[in-house]
């Protein structure tokens, strides 16, 4: 039996409770057209890929069937895959726009630029510069239409961006890394000028990139402390159990060993710590984007980011609860309003440490099989990888100076994360087993 647990949205606001509510007939709150329409393959930029050609932005554009709404909310949903796979037509990305779509709100499927090589860590980093530089043309595409041809009849106050793994990884970036300075430390100034900037060379220069809120599916944040007290809302859903990328920090799967990315749970923490709006759902004991193989899982998270949604819009709506709950047991789904004290409790006694605060040794290094090692911090947890970054022990209860047995391993290079008590996850070690 899967048991869902919800954690606690912060709202730190008050909402108006005279105020007339854009969802009074029902609009942005339930499915009030039947059908949607879809134009495909919309083009909205070009750049150049990490091999030098050149490539067109598209998009697929999801709208009301037979709407004469003028000043539409706009939902851009950008699709997963690693950076390195994945298309505007997945099956997550395509439920989220047709089933909004139906509920009044104007949505947009992107594809942006995929591939790196070789596999470290820059140029991971170069290929989520590069996807946040496609997004941000096409938030721009919107606000051109808007004050041009007005095709799409958006409200541009309404803008929000989403996506699923690797896309939600873009979202936040683009909703919360809002000055080149602050990858200085993963890349230099001139290269970051090189690819165009922050805001990129994508399409629609001249135009706002502004949104109102970020839709995080199972994604991370370089560095939670990106997030600054005044930033813009944040909804989340991620699974405790995501083996790619994952729900509190530490390496992303398949990926980098030394790219460590701020999953959903340090965002949540760092939220109710400084009082940004958040809201917040964990899938207890899930994976990765459960909600994509599961149909029960989907429904319960449209509704979770309906719910979401419906607020941002000044709605005063009663939450929904799933269609065809996954589990017979009661679902805690309840909207909870504090003025800026965190009311979780894990916000009051989260260890916020940055990631280089937490500091150790390894010795010996080179090391023929055994290896101590002795931290800065009290850590109880150990995880070694190999240097593609996969995944080969995970040990816990372990102490300052405690003896780990690597004879089983194989001869090379290998990748070593400490874990704290209270969450907190090291940067990456290297080293060296010579048997």
């Amino acid at each position: 039996m899967k048991k869902l647990l919800l954690s606690t949205l912060t709202l730190c606001f008050i909402l108006n409770a005279n105020a007339q509510s854009p969802c009074t007939d029902g609009r942005y709150a339930s499915d009030v057209f039947s059908d949607f329409d879809l134009t495909s393959d919309i083009e909205f930029g070009q750049n150049s890929t990490w091999t030098g050609g050149q490539y067109t932005l598209k998009m697929d554009f999801y709208e009301p069937q037979g709407d004469t709404e003028t000043e539409r909310p706009l939902l851009i949903w950008v699709h997963g895959g690693s950076f390195i796979g994945g298309d505007k037509t997945d099956y997550d990305m395509v439920q989220f726009s047709k089933r909004f779509a139906k509920k009044g709100y104007a949505c947009a499927s992107i594809n942006y630029r995929l591939g790196f090589f070789p596999i470290d860590s820059a140029n991971a980093v170069k290929a989520v510069v590069r996807a946040t530089q496609d997004l941000r043309a096409a938030i721009r595409f919107f606000y051109k239409d808007k004050q041009t041809a007005n095709n799409y009849k958006i409200d541009t106050n309404k803008i929000f961006i989403g996506g699923s793994s690797a896309g939600a990884i873009t979202a936040l970036h683009v909703g919360y890394l809002d000055d080149a300075c602050e990858i200085e430390d993963y890349l230099n100034e001139s290269t970051i000028q090189s690819m165009g900037g922050i805001e990129g060379t994508s399409g629609n220069p001249g135009y706002s990139s502004n949104v109102h809120g970020v839709i995080n599916g199972c994604g991370a944040l370089a560095r939670y402390s990106w997030m600054e007290a005044g930033d813009i809302p944040l909804c989340s859903f991620h699974g405790t159990n995501d083996g790619t990328v994952t729900y509190n920090r530490g390496i992303v799967n398949p990926g980098i060993p030394l790219m460590y990315l701020d999953g959903s749970r340090m965002l949540h923490e760092r939220a109710c710590a400084i009082g940004i709006e958040e809201y917040f759902y964990t899938y207890e004991g899930e994976g990765h984007v459960p909600y994509a193989g599961d149909a029960a899982l989907m429904n319960l998270t449209v509704n979770f980011i309906r719910d979401f949604l419906v607020l941002q819009l000044g709605c005063n709506e009663t939450p929904l609860q799933p269609e065809n709950p996954p589990s017979e047991e009661a679902i805690l789904y309840s909207i909870n309003y504090c003025d800026g004290t965190p009311v979780d409790e894990i916000c009051e006694s989260v260890d916020l440490l940055e990631v280089n605060e937490v500091n150790f040794k390894i010795y010996p290094n080179p090391s023929q099989g055994i290896i101590s090692i002795d931290s800065d911090y009290e850590f109880n947890t150990i995880r070694i990888f190999n240097i593609q970054g996969k995944e080969l022990m995970y040990l816990d209860g372990i102490q300052n100076g405690s003896n780990i047995d690597l004879t089983k391993f194989e001869n090379g290079s290998y990748i070593i994360q400490l874990q704290t008590k209270s969450g907190v996850s090291s940067k990456a070690t290297r080293f060296e087993l010579i048997q």
